[in-house]
């Protein structure tokens, strides 16, 4: 039987509920590098690529040979910027959450693919180990009403702070991006935050991060406890 949300369901403009976690429930953040390299792969994927300026520092004739080595690099790498847009994420020691929106049919599987990829190729180098880093293929469950838009994100919010209980010493996440303590260029939580108040602190985002209700709303499309 295939795993709980390993069959996808993809529509144009859905939003969708990514996830995946170690092998065996490994650890795959062992690090505080190992979460800033998989950020960074994140920042160059959903930010938009200066392709013209690329091609300016690679026609400069006093460009090294490692400097145009790297803007070969990153004039071939995977942009996705028109593609995807993430609404919000959380990173956790074995397992992480993405929400995300698509425009085409086919981005979130690039999109997943390339990240997976990448970042088990720097992971296996850093730490001399071989074979699949994940447990399985990725999962995504389409979102399809309202309360459920409106809550993924909270439960995915929940996920950093349960680790340590406060938003700026949690696990890496959007959540500081949400309540308006940072402002992270490929975060884009304007679509989820507009159903708030940014004045009246009953109707605001914190606020409603604190009440416990939600949990029956997301029923099916969250992480497998076993």
């Amino acid at each position: 039987m295939p795993a709980k949300n390993s069959i996808k369901t993809y529509i144009k403009n859905g939003c969708y509920h990514i996830y995946n976690r170690g092998v065996e429930k490994r650890i795959i953040f062992l690090d505080q590098q190992d979460y800033g390299v998989f950020l960074s792969y994140l920042k160059e994927y959903l930010l938009p690529k200066n392709e013209k300026e690329l091609h300016t520092r690679l026609s400069d004739p006093k460009i090294s040979y490692q400097e145009k080595e790297k803007v070969l690099k990153l004039l071939r790498l995977n942009n996705f910027n028109q593609e995807i847009t993430l609404l919000a994420y959380c990173l956790m020691p074995n397992h992480f959450h993405f929400f995300v929106k698509q425009k085409n049919l086919g981005a979130i599987d690039k999109f997943m693919n390339s990240l997976g990829t990448r970042y088990t190729m720097y992971f296996n180098r850093k730490y001399k180990r071989v074979g699949s880093l994940y447990q399985g293929v990725y999962k995504a469950v389409l979102v399809e009403r309202e309360p459920q838009f409106l809550h993924l994100s909270k439960y995915i919010h929940q996920q950093a702070l349960a680790s340590q209980g406060e938003a700026l010493r949690g696990q890496p996440s959007s959540l500081p991006d949400y309540l308006g303590l940072q402002k992270t260029l490929w975060v884009k939580p304007e679509e989820v935050l507009s159903y708030f108040s940014r004045t009246n602190p009953l109707l605001s985002y914190e606020n409603f991060m604190a009440k416990s209700d939600g949990s029956e709303v997301l029923k099916n499309i969250t992480l497998d406890e076993d």
